[in-house]
């Protein structure tokens, strides 16, 4: 019960703590920088599944979990992203660009693709997945806290500066707990499936990094909206797909689905925060 609360409780304070830093600028950078902004949000959208599912045609993994690493491949980039993004000397403008708009693009692609890779991956044994009613969830669980961050930081900006820092640190530690409960409460599932898992995560995630930079090379952009593309790709919102896996099995608690998220919480700053600034000096960012 506690967790069924605390769990899209503490979702919804981490999309809170996105929408307090967010102004109404940061989606006009749609016009401003439309190239930077199309190509994230397309590699997020498009390329990031769909690697995901070549990924999983390589690898030999049980349905549930491979179903769980579909449906994080779904989920927007975290809200850490942006912390990291401005350590790698990223574009963090953009960053914050796009976290927000996939995040709020997520409540139409998550529930659509989760009903898809339920039936693919679990066959006969996936839950009825009701679209809708994941649609909804997830609207009050990020749109409605965002939208509600954006209008105290709009009334009252000054105090919103002062404490956002603050809010970064909360909703931080919230995510850090998320995970670390999602992967005690299934711990002998951990234990035995790290081994399978940590190949396809680990090797996803550098694959995903040097795509997002790459990508952005070829495209003419500069090297920082590179980075920050990278490490918009790399970084997933494990703790949404916790929550999107707890919505898809309606049992209650955590289920197995949600393993993958939960690992790839832990691994995505492994291999992201090195890899970051392997790209830096690869690629530059000017």
């Amino acid at each position: 019960m506690l967790i069924d609360v605390g769990l899209p409780l503490s979702l919804a304070f981490i999309m809170f703590s996105l929408g307090y830093g967010l102004t109404l600028a940061d989606f006009g950078r749609v016009i401003t920088m439309p190239r930077a902004v199309v190509v994230g949000v397309c590699l997020q959208v498009v390329a990031v599944p769909a690697l995901a599912y070549l990924a999983l045609m390589l690898f030999d993994l049980p349905p549930a979990m491979a179903f769980g690493v579909m449906l994080l491949s779904f989920c927007p980039g975290g809200v850490t992203s942006n912390i990291l993004t401005k350590l790698a000397g990223g574009t963090v403008a953009l960053s914050i660009t796009l976290t927000a708009i996939v995040s709020l693009m997520s409540v139409l692609t998550v529930p659509i693709l989760v009903a898809w890779a339920a039936t693919r991956f679990l066959g006969a044994a996936a839950p009825e997945v009701d679209v809708t009613r994941i649609a909804m969830s997830m609207v009050a669980i990020t749109v409605v806290p965002v939208a509600l961050g954006l209008v105290v930081r709009a009334l009252a900006a000054e105090f919103a500066i002062r404490t956002e820092a603050l809010l970064s640190l909360i909703a931080t530690v919230l995510f850090v707990l998320i995970v670390v409960v999602a992967l005690v409460s299934n711990w002998q599932l951990f234990v035995t499936s790290i081994a399978m898992l940590g190949p396809i995560l680990i090797g996803l995630n550098a694959l995903l990094l040097f795509l997002g930079m790459f990508c952005a090379r070829v495209l003419g952009l500069k090297g920082s909206d590179g980075l920050c593309i990278s490490i918009e790709m790399g970084v997933q919102n494990a703790a949404l797909g916790i929550a999107v896996a707890g919505l898809v099995a309606q049992t209650g608690g955590i289920p197995e689905f949600a393993i993958p998220a939960a690992v790839y919480g832990i691994t995505m700053y492994i291999v992201t925060v090195p890899g970051m600034f392997v790209l830096r000096t690869a690629f530059g960012r000017d």
